[in-house]
């Protein structure tokens, strides 16, 4: 069985097929990465690779539950309000680990959807 040609392309120029047939090359080999990263479920910064790093040290961490982890290489649940330097950073951490719902952390201590209350706000 033939393969079929892709129409656009096989209508096209000499010169229009030496610049995209390189183009979709890199889309595909794009795509492939994309997968194999996604398959084995691993994420690296890249800025940070761009800039030198090792992959080692672009690797992005993350916890059981798939969140990025930014401080001190935590699970989700093992935070407390002293890994917090203000109540704002407190809250938006409260909020995305589930919120007065789900509360594992214990850092809305008397319930009232506030987390971490004794910390400093934010200037």
């Amino acid at each position: 069985m033939a393969i079929p040609k892709f129409k656009p392309l096989a209508n096209a120029s000499e010169s229009s097929k030496k610049v995209a047939k390189p183009v979709l090359m890199a889309v595909i080999a794009i795509l492939a990465a994309a997968f194999g990263l996604e398959s084995c479920n691993n994420d690296w910064d890249l800025g940070k690779l761009l800039s030198g790093s090792t992959p080692t040290e672009a690797k992005v961490l993350r916890d059981i539950d798939g969140n990025v982890v930014t401080t001190g290489g935590k699970a989700t649940d093992e935070y407390n309000c002293d890994d917090f330097k203000t109540q704002d950073a407190a809250q938006k951490f409260f909020v995305k680990a589930g919120g007065p719902n789900d509360d594992v952390n214990g850092l809305d201590g008397d319930n009232n959807g506030v987390a971490c209350q004794s910390l400093p706000k934010e200037k």
